[in-house]
């Protein structure tokens, strides 16, 4: 609030008076500023709260694949054993969709669409999500839902119980829901996902080549038939930096001494 404290005194040094629309005017500036003061003092608790409601009304309006689909089943065997990512809970579900895609929520849950898992081997798979775990890891997606959360009518609604946890419309939770599937980072956090993906995969036995894997055969699928997929749009900004990112990355799984796995075709669900 200093700033806007700071302009209209300004304003009333140059102007010496105001007309009543310049007033009200302001007074709405003043008004915006204070929604998004409010916004931005939402606790952790709060943050969390949105969150889960979010993903439970994702799961809800999604198709989660059953306990004994091939798809939950193929997911449960290639993450057992991957509980937490730096103290945050994980839990991983299937959404039966055409779409190409995959992400991670700032709670900690994960989504895996079957078109992905149709297309890509287990540890092409892992790859993928180990570079979606870095993104919780290193906050981004936390930092990505709470910049939602403080824009256009999500803001509103916050800003309308004094900076209280709001209750949210079936709109607002689906915008909330398509901003957690769609987030796109820059390409310093992309980077930084990589290679705290790189480290998580590592950490619990799984082969970081995945990663490389993964984004060989993205960047091959685009220049064969010159689509794209959902993943592949919002994961890479340009061609020179998705070629960085595989020497990036492949740099270090040599320098490490790891060997690439030989490669295998998707697993038939």
């Amino acid at each position: 609030m200093k700033k806007i404290i700071i302009a209209l005194s300004l304003a009333l040094v140059a102007g010496g008076s105001f007309t009543m629309s310049a007033q009200f005017n302001l007074k709405k500036v003043a008004q915006a500023g204070a929604k998004t003061v409010q916004a931005l003092t939402l606790s952790d608790e709060q943050m969390a709260a949105y969150c889960k409601e979010s993903v439970e009304w994702m799961d809800k309006n999604n198709p989660v694949t059953p306990a004994d689909s091939p798809y939950t089943q193929r997911l449960a065997r290639l993450t057992e054993g991957i509980t937490d990512a730096d103290g945050i809970p994980l839990n991983f579900k299937v959404y039966d969709v055409i779409d190409v895609n995959a992400f991670a929520c700032p709670d900690g849950s994960v989504r895996v669409f079957s078109s992905l898992m149709d297309i890509m081997n287990d540890d092409e798979l892992m790859g993928i999500i180990g570079h979606e775990i870095g993104h919780v890891m290193k906050r981004h997606s936390k930092n990505a839902f709470k910049n939602e959360l403080m824009t256009g009518a999500l803001k509103d609604a916050i800003a309308s119980t004094g900076g209280k946890a709001a209750a949210l419309t079936e709109s607002q939770l689906g915008t909330l829901g398509s901003s957690l599937i769609g987030a796109k980072y820059s390409q310093k956090q992309e980077k930084e996902a990589d290679n705290c993906g790189y480290d998580f995969l590592v950490a619990h036995g799984r082969n970081p080549w995945g990663m490389v894997m993964a984004f060989e055969k993205f960047q091959n699928m685009e220049g064969s038939n010159g689509s794209k997929s959902s993943y592949f749009s919002k994961m890479f900004s340009s061609h020179p930096e998705t070629k960085a990112r595989i020497e990036a990355m492949t740099a270090r799984c040599q320098k490490d001494g790891i060997e690439r796995p030989a490669a295998e075709e998707p697993a038939a669900e």
